[in-house]
Order: C-alpha cells, then structure tokens, then sequence
C-alpha cells in the first residue's frame, strides 16, 4: 500500500481541498469581525459555519500529513510533521508546511478550550490564522507537483486574490472606525473638562482648577 500510487493522489487532492478550505476559513474569520453575514443566514450561521469549516479543514489537514507519512515515495516521518525544518525531504517547503501545521493546531486547540483560557487570550493566539495562511500557501507553492498546473496556478491565485481583497477592506474598516472615534474622543474630552467646576481663588475670583502640567 506505501507504494501504491493512491497515497500520492491522496495527497494532492488533500492539499488542495486544504488550499480551498483554509481560504474560506480567512474570509470567514474576516467577515465574523465585520460583523456581516451571509445571504440566507444570520449573522450568528456566519460564525458556526466559520467553526464547522475550520474543524472540516483540519481533518483534511491531518489526513494530508498522514498520506504524506505514509506514503514510500517521500521520506517524509510524523516527526517532521511536528518539528520544523528537519525533513530530509526539500527541507524548507517542507519545514513551511510543519509551522504552519504548528500555528493552526494552536489555534485549534485553544479554540477548543477557548471558555477556560478567557477571551484575551484566545483572540491573542487566534491571531496565528492569519499568519498560518500564507505559510501553507507558500508551501503548497514550493512542494506541491501540481503547482506550475494552469488549473492550480489559476485556483492559487484566485484564493490568495481573494484573501488580499478581504484583508484590505478589514484594515479600511479599522482605519476608518479609528478616524470616525476620534472626534467623539476629542469632544467627550472637552466636554469632561468643561464640567469641570470652578472653584474660588483666593481674594473671590473663581478660576478652572488646572488639570494638566
């Protein structure tokens, strides 16, 4: 069976099912922090439909490193699965892949234990998503046989396209939410200060007290 070539287009299919479900987890992710939702779904279906794919990722995600194990063709162990970096198999694609295996298990372990760690934290480590992404992107660029295909060229592309457009309207957003708080920081600071009450001088003159250096 290790020799079969079986394990080899196993292998592929998963990478690439893991290419197309790890992008719709991005946007998702995205669109959950948007506050948006999908035509015929609440806004809550958006983020259990965001959870239901991440879990369906990672199935596909361990069922790709364990053909990859299996498989006779390359020497590729569950070691370097976990470790970065020490395959004997084109090291640094390989080693790519591993950290970026490494960053979404954290992620998905701590998703799955998100209520005992608090709210900060998750969100802290949830942060690693975004930076698994273009690790494996990259790593299915630099190993997968398929990926000077016109048909895998053109499916790379369109995800990392997609994702780009995602990203730049979350960082709009925040840019312009950032810019539309700050008059309302300005005049509650003023308003604070002008509730202010005077107090008398000595000689009966009232004055501000000064709140500042």
């Amino acid at each position: 069976m290790n020799d079969s070539p079986v394990l080899w287009y196993l292998n592929r299919a998963t990478g690439v099912v893991c290419l197309v479900l790890f992008t719709l987890v991005m946007l998702l992710g995205i669109a959950v922090r948007l506050r948006g939702r999908l035509p015929g779904l609440p806004r809550f279906g958006t983020v259990w439909l965001h959870r239901d794919i991440s879990l369906t990722a990672v199935a596909f995600l361990a069922a790709h490193i364990v053909t990859a194990a299996a498989d006779s063709y390359v020497s590729i162990g569950l070691t370097d699965a976990l470790v970065p970096f020490v395959s004997g198999y084109q090291p640094l694609w390989t080693g790519l892949g591993t950290v970026a295996f490494d960053l979404m298990l954290a992620v998905t372990v701590t998703s799955l234990v998100r209520v005992r760690l608090g709210r900060r934290i998750w969100r802290a480590v949830h942060w690693l998503a975004y930076a698994s992404w273009p690790v494996a992107v990259a790593h299915g660029i630099g190993i997968g046989t398929d990926a000077g295909a016109g048909w895998a060229l053109w499916l790379t592309m369109g995800c990392v396209a997609a994702v780009a457009v995602a990203v730049g309207v979350r960082v709009m957003k925040g840019v312009r939410d950032s810019q539309e708080q700050q008059p309302a920081t300005i005049l509650a600071a003023a308003t604070a200060r002008d509730r202010v009450p005077a107090v008398s001088a000595p000689g009966g003159s009232a004055r501000t007290p000064r709140t500042g250096a």
